[in-house]
């Protein structure tokens, strides 16, 4: 029986779980690439910002979105709360949420919103505000806001964004603050 050094079991798990490096060409593996996209930029490095912010057009107006650092724009869903995140599994296929490792998210100079990240289904994911983050497959390119009002349910996180409350209805304001919590997930759309 051949020995497998120590250190290189966690790489193998994290190769077979991630596909082993397959080619992504099917809409269905550009989603997952663009999700694991979405986490890679959640500034896990000290002092990168997780968000930035930038001046898009959606629905005929001109807003002042929260976007990934890469430019894509991100969106919070209705249904989700600030302890309980609603779009996982299937959802969160179409909806990658802006995920970051165990470092709390930092907010770029001049953000004066909350930005924190809850514990759920899809791991450790940012919110502002209260309200949860996704970046919209549909979108193929940075400022493309394509995922605006969809089901209704759907909306561009802006940098007034109101803050959200536990039942899922956003209204207040909220503090500068970076923090962690956990809340438990439900299932997605």
């Amino acid at each position: 029986m051949r020995k497998i050094p120590f250190l290189l079991v966690p790489a193998m798990v994290l190769l077979a779980a991630c596909g082993g490096g397959a080619a992504l060409k099917t809409p269905h593996h550009h989603a997952k690439r663009h999700a694991v996209q979405a986490y890679q930029s959640g500034g896990a490095a000290s002092g990168t910002a997780t968000v930035a912010t930038r001046t898009i057009k959606a629905g005929g107006k001109s807003l002042d979105a929260l976007t990934t650092p890469s430019g894509m724009t991100l969106y919070y869903f209705t249904p989700d709360t600030p302890i309980k995140v609603a779009c996982t599994g299937p959802c969160a296929v179409k909806w990658p949420p802006l995920r970051i490792g165990s470092s709390p998210p930092v907010r770029p100079a001049g953000l004066s919103g909350s930005l924190t990240a809850v514990k759920g289904g899809n791991g450790l994911q940012v919110e502002y505000n209260g309200h949860p983050l996704y970046t919209f497959y549909g979108d193929k390119g940075p400022g493309q806001a394509n995922g605006q009002g969809l089901l209704g349910k759907w909306w561009v996180a802006t940098v007034g964004l109101a803050g959200a409350s536990s039942s899922g209805a956003s209204g207040g304001s909220a503090g500068g603050s970076s923090s962690t919590k956990s809340g438990s997930s439900g299932s997605g759309w």
